[in-house]
């Protein structure tokens, strides 16, 4: 009761706290969101599919590393009586020149089944699109890699030497770096190199009965007659692919450091800006202690006001954050959030605002209270 009269009487003092907190838990919420949008990028072939298992050649470490595969791979994939439906997906890496460039750049180039059923990017690529596809030489191109690759809806340009034509434009589709683009598996052969050829880089399946996917990718493990090939559930192959990124390349050992940096100095600000607004009513806290207020009611007061500045600081953080990511969404940022990565970043944010408190509690308790009154 003395916490939230002193937090709503009094609050001209918390507010510095509250807007530190807010602070600390914003750039946390952005980082984070910002971590899982540009390394989610690195999945996107996965996460933008309707795939249920991904087959690619053994110890694959990420989606971009996958090496061709033998055709044959197929057949047992189709005799699986929990299958239903199969697509090759070749990945490509080709030189992109447009007649805008004078050099050229290197561009991930995705061949996929055009037919409307098709599981490849069913989640990003809409059905018109698709359909523009089945041109050879159709290209699709994410909107925000317009101006990197110096072309338009429409353009022209070449890949590996060959005519290519941009037929539509999409969101969702952006590379962690380069840039990915959409083409149908006759145009994705006609552009590869003579060691890949006609040769797949991953099979994708779709199983019949979701909840026999587990069973259906230790079954298709079992088999080594047609070739050498590993098999992934989609969300183990998508979860793979990012932690690679993330943990084991220089890009996300970056980012990593920064989001430490960030959380380091947010929560150096918060406890230092809470503890103080704390210490304003230390002759309160030391007329309490006079008249024989027990330790305890002490620390449960000083913890109280700490948990109240953390929540209303968090429910301000998620009111900004929510904002900024509308705004980021909009300018093609690459930006993700997730409930639970959200529910770590508030439990972060309100651990600051707890140990503050604490240590706000030691230094009411180890004050004098005739020293404080006098």
């Amino acid at each position: 009761m003395l916490a939230r009269k002193t937090l709503i009487h009094e609050w001209p003092r918390f507010l510095p706290a509250v807007i530190a907190v807010a602070f600390s838990g914003l750039l946390l919420l952005a980082q984070a969101a910002l971590v899982l949008g540009i390394f989610g990028n690195a999945a996107v072939y996965v996460n933008g599919s309707r795939g249920d298992l991904w087959i690619g050649s053994p110890g694959t470490q990420s989606i971009d590393q996958g090496l061709p595969l033998s055709p044959e791979i197929e057949m047992p994939l189709r005799m699986d009586p929990g299958i239903a439906a199969v697509e090759p997906f070749y990945l490509r890496y080709a030189e992109w020149r447009s007649p805008e460039t004078r050099g050229g750049m290197s561009v991930a180039v995705s061949g996929i089944n055009v037919r409307p059923d098709g599981l490849l990017f069913s989640r990003v690529l809409p059905l018109d699109l698709r359909e523009r596809l089945a041109e050879v030489g159709a290209i699709i191109v994410d909107r925000a890699d317009l101006q990197k690759l110096r072309t338009r809806p429409g353009g022209q340009a070449t890949l590996n030497g060959h005519p290519v034509r941009v037929v539509g434009v999409v969101n969702g589709l952006r590379a962690l770096d380069g840039a990915n683009v959409l083409a149908s598996a006759e145009t994705a052969q006609l552009i590869s190199t003579p060691e890949e050829g006609s040769l797949p880089t991953y099979f994708v399946a779709e199983v019949r009965d979701r909840t026999q996917v587990a069973a259906v990718r230790e079954r298709l493990s079992q088999h080594r007659s047609f070739g050498a090939y590993e098999v992934w559930t989609s969300e183990a192959f998508s979860r793979k692919t990012q932690l690679y990124w993330l943990l084991q390349t220089g890009a996300g050992a970056g980012v990593l450091f920064l989001a430490a940096v960030v959380f380091v100095a947010g929560a150096a600000i918060t406890s230092q800006t809470l503890i103080a607004a704390i210490a304003g009513s230390m002759r309160a806290y030391a007329t309490l202690k006079a008249m024989g207020v027990g330790v305890s009611a002490l620390r449960n007061v000083v913890l109280q006001q700490a948990l109240g500045v953390g929540l209303t600081g968090t429910a301000l953080a998620a009111i900004l954050c929510a904002a900024l990511l509308a705004v980021a969404h909009n300018q093609n940022v690459p930006v993700r959030m997730t409930p639970f990565v959200a529910l770590v970043c508030a439990a972060l944010v309100m651990g600051i605002a707890l140990i503050s408190g604490l240590f706000a509690v030691r230094r009411v308790l180890r004050e004098d209270p005739a020293s404080l009154l006098r």
